[in-house]
């Protein structure tokens, strides 16, 4: 099991490396307009986690941690609209698909399980 420091860690190296890809983005309009984006989603989930684990309730956490999985998709979208367009090449965004994808499913995992034992508590 991923511990949530090893979570936090990865999601914060995973904004650095979209902060370190959106500086490579040409500085044409289209350029600027998905570096502005690919900044804000892929950047946010860090925080984002780090509110969930000071969460105040479980439904206050996978409130938190959905919020963080919402941004993940949304940059995953972002990433194959920047592959797509050709701003960047393919091989420059692999590591960041993956990331993305890993991220995704530990923090979807984390939250199906946090509900889980909400409703075993309810019952």
């Amino acid at each position: 099991m991923i511990r949530g420091d090893d979570i936090q860690e990865r999601l914060i190296n995973f904004a650095v490396d979209i902060i370190e890809i959106t500086s490579k983005l040409p500085r044409t309009s289209a350029g600027k307009h998905i570096a502005d984006q690919l900044l804000r989603s892929g950047t946010s989930p860090a925080p984002n986690y780090a509110e969930a684990r000071g969460a105040e309730s479980t439904k206050d956490f996978v409130h938190k941690l959905k919020i963080a999985l919402k941004e993940l998709n949304e940059t995953s979208v972002w990433l194959e609209i920047t592959r797509r367009s050709n701003l960047l090449h393919e091989t420059q965004l692999n590591h960041l698909y993956t990331e993305c994808d890993e991220l995704r499913r530990i923090i979807a995992a984390s939250f199906r399980t946090a509900e889980k034992k909400e409703k075993m508590i309810r019952d």
